[in-house]
């Protein structure tokens, strides 16, 4: 359960609409998570920038330092999703999506600046306090999920939003997802622990449709 708060921040240049994002670290929940680039830029078309994301000290290694598990992922153009679950009894989903979040962002600012690229301008927001950002500010979206089959069934919504975007014909075909890891042979290119995902499962086993 998510509860949201539409608040309006007002600054000498621009009207920024913030969403306050209630959580619930409930211990042995999952939790599905959607955060978007700012002012939902596609900043994520760019390959370089879904690497730094991906590798080891961005969300892996916030996965490792806060001993969350990484069941599914996809990066989109403008957005992320991701389903994870806390392993601890106490945890907290905010400080994880912190981890995540504050490394590639800093990295590509500090990469945009060096280099003045034409996304530098997109990251603008007109404040002296933080010139620039790369995610929207907020918490963005999380859901708690309870059971397998829900978390089947967030698991299929997530590897299908590439084609329900129409970005490719088939959710094997968006790289930065986790659907080669649950449905074929081969990987994708972050480790994902299907061992514990509400103990484990094989490929063959009847789940929720991915239609």
């Amino acid at each position: 359960m998510v509860e949201f708060l539409a608040m309006k921040i007002e600054s000498a240049t621009e009207q920024v609409y913030r969403k306050r994002c209630k959580r619930w670290n409930h211990p042995c929940q999952a939790h599905a998570l959607t955060f978007s680039c700012y002012h939902n830029k596609a900043f994520l078309n760019e390959q370089a920038v879904c690497q730094k994301l991906a590798d080891s000290d961005c969300l892996a290694r916030a996965c490792s330092r806060h001993d969350v598990a990484l069941w599914a992922y996809v990066f989109m153009p403008d957005h992320v999703h991701l389903l994870v679950r806390p392993r601890q009894v106490d945890y907290s989903i905010s400080t994880f999506l912190l981890a995540v979040k504050q490394p590639v962002s800093r990295q590509i600012i500090r990469w945009s600046k060096e280099h003045q690229t034409p996304q530098l301008a997109q990251m603008t927001t007109g404040q002296k306090k933080q010139p620039y950002r790369f995610w929207q500010a907020g918490g963005g979206y999380d859901r708690n999920i309870v059971s397998r089959d829900t978390a089947w069934n967030v698991m299929n919504y997530i590897h299908r939003n590439p084609v329900r975007w129409e970005l490719v014909e088939n959710p094997e075909d968006w790289y930065y997802s986790s659907y080669k890891d649950w449905n074929t042979d081969e990987t994708g290119p972050i480790e994902v622990d299907k061992a514990n995902f509400y103990g484990g499962q094989t490929r063959n086993e009847t789940r929720p449709s991915t239609a």
